[in-house]
C-alpha cells in the first residue's frame, strides 16, 4: 500500500508491505512510524462510508472500533481509503492499496519499501503552517528563523527520508 500525505509540499509518500490480517489500531502504529509521526494525537480510518477510530472520548456513534477489525475485513473491496491524524492539525493522508498478496510464509511485521521526503514536524500546524515553517527555516534573515530552528532541534532536511531507520523501527513494532 502507499500513503501519501494530502496537501504538503514536497510531497511526502511512504509504500507499505503490511499484513492484512493486522488490526487497524496496529495499521495505525505502522503509519505512525513510516511517516514519521509521534503518534500523541487522535487518528481515525475512513474507508467507504465507514469510520473506524479509537473510540476515545465522545467518538461519533457510527465509528467502529478499530482494535476489533483486520485490515483486509476492514478494506473489503475498497482500494482507496484515508487516514486523518491530528484533528487539530488535521493530517490528511491517502491510501492506496495497490495489491494484494499472498506470501508463502507470514509477514511478522511491517516493510517500507520506499519513500520520499520528511514528515511535518509535530503541532507545526497543519499544511500551512508547515508552509510558513519551511519559509521561515530557508531564510536566516526572516524573524523567525532562529525561533523555529530552535524548535525543530536544529536543522531541519524537508528531503530527508531514512528508509533503513524506518524499517528499523517497524521491526521494533509489537
Amino acid at each position: 500500500m502507499c500513503i501519501t500525505l494530502d496537501e504538503v509540499t514536497p510531497t511526502v509518500w511512504r509504500r507499505l508491505l503490511a499484513p492484512g490480517s493486522i488490526r487497524l489500531a496496529k495499521l495505525n502504529d505502522v503509519f505512525q512510524v513510516a511517516m514519521g509521526w509521534t503518534n500523541s494525537h487522535l487518528h481515525r480510518f475512513t474507508i467507504g462510508d465507514q469510520s473506524f477510530g479509537m473510540q476515545l472520548d465522545d467518538y461519533p456513534e457510527d465509528e467502529a472500533d478499530e482494535k476489533e477489525v483486520s485490515v483486509l475485513q476492514a478494506i473489503g473491496e475498497h482500494r482507496r481509503f484515508s487516514y486523518e491524524y491530528d484533528f487539530g492539525d488535521s493530517w490528511d493522508h491517502e491510501v492506496v492499496v495497490e495489491e494484494l498478496t499472498r506470501l508463502p510464509h507470514s509477514l511478522k511485521h511491517a516493510v517500507c519499501l520506499d519513500g520520499q521526503n520528511a514528515c511535518p514536524p509535530e503541532d507545526c500546524g497543519g499544511a500551512g503552517g508547515y508552509a510558513e515553517l519551511l519559509e521561515a527555516l530557508a531564510d536566516p534573515t526572516h524573524a523567525d528563523h532562529n525561533e523555529l530552528t530552535d524548535w525543530v532541534g536544529g536543522a531541519f532536511d524537508p528531503a530527508l527520508f531514512a528508509l533503513a531507520a524506518v524499517n528499523a523501527e517497524l521491526q521494533r513494532l509489537r
